[in-house]
């Protein structure tokens, strides 16, 4: 159990009971003030978490969608962040702890986008074991878990004693302290002619040249981190947050730490997956949002959890 500041310090300010009916003893004067001057150590940043600084910057894009605007000045709190996407091994511990079972489990099904037919289909027996349905191979244990709802998230993330980022969070990190970059890893789309995250090069859905060398999911962490050490924040696949969706509500917003519409009927996904190319959603910048129904069970749809410091 978590201790609180004062039961930390507790057993500097007292000499304990070492047994029952032992009189309390006190510490002298100058002893008990320099205990209760001393520096309190800050709980350490989780190995598999980056902090992220919090501040203030110009969120959203007068240059994309409608959506995606208008550009409005956001101040967040410090928080932390998974360095990459949950993955199938997370979750999995996660389903053996509690014996969840998903949503995509529960209605027998998901949505399969398969490159070779180049569409969309209903994929009987997709899940987060098999995100592209049974008659393919298993999803790898390093590669983000698919085929998992907002419920599901969430869940895994309460198990974890974490939450999902709110959408203004999300952008905040993806930036990774940059000011004007296009893309959480810079401004370049493909810096020295390579691609640095996983996303559709090529014309979707017709052809996918395979350049950034992963024709679907990547394992996590492949590609270069941002400025905060966050990797996938962009492709790969698209990652849950915690607002419900609405297309105007930037122009409403709250100017500090915005937790999103109230109500809605989906919610804001992020980040952009392998599926995205230039001709097609564009979904790899940093300002880009969509959206997708909560029960949305998709094998380009994952999550990353936040946490707060």
């Amino acid at each position: 159990m978590k201790k609180t500041t004062q039961e930390a310090i507790l057993p500097v300010l007292l000499i304990l009971f070492a047994a029952p009916g032992c009189r309390q003893a006190t510490l002298p004067a100058a002893s008990a003030r320099a205990a209760a001057e001393a520096p309190i150590k800050a709980a350490a940043t989780p190995s598999d978490m980056a902090h992220i600084p919090g501040g203030t910057f110009a969120m959203g894009t007068d240059d994309g969608f409608p959506f995606e605007g208008p550009v409005h000045t956001v101040t967040i709190k410090p928080f932390l962040l998974d360095k990459h996407e949950v993955t199938v091994a997370a979750f999995g511990r996660f389903v053996k702890s509690t014996g969840y079972k998903t949503e995509a489990e529960k209605f027998g099904w998901g949505g399969v986008f398969d490159p070779p037919l180049g569409t969309w289909t209903k994929g009987d027996g997709a899940d987060w074991r098999y995100p592209d349905g049974p008659q393919r191979p298993a999803a790898r244990a390093d590669e983000p878990v698919t085929q998992v709802s907002y419920a599901d998230a969430a869940a895994y993330a309460r198990w974890a004693g974490k939450r999902l980022p709110t959408e203004a969070e999300w952008e905040f990190a993806a930036r990774g302290g940059s000011k004007n970059a296009l893309f959480p890893w810079g401004s370049d789309l493909e810096p020295g002619g390579k691609p640095v995250a996983n996303w559709w090069q090529g014309t979707f859905p017709d052809k996918n040249t395979v350049k950034d060398g992963y024709l679907r999911r990547a394992p996590v962490g492949r590609f270069v981190p941002n400025g905060y050490g966050l990797r996938d924040m962009g492709g790969n696949v698209w990652e849950w947050c915690s607002d419900w969706y609405d297309p105007d509500y930037y122009a409403r917003s709250p100017k500090a730490n915005p937790p999103g519409p109230t109500q809605g009927q989906e919610r804001v996904i992020r980040g952009g997956s392998w599926m995205c190319s230039l001709n097609y959603c564009r979904g790899f910048r940093v300002a880009a949002r969509s959206q997708s129904a909560p029960d949305s069970g998709l094998n380009n749809l994952g999550f990353r959890c936040a946490k707060n410091p």
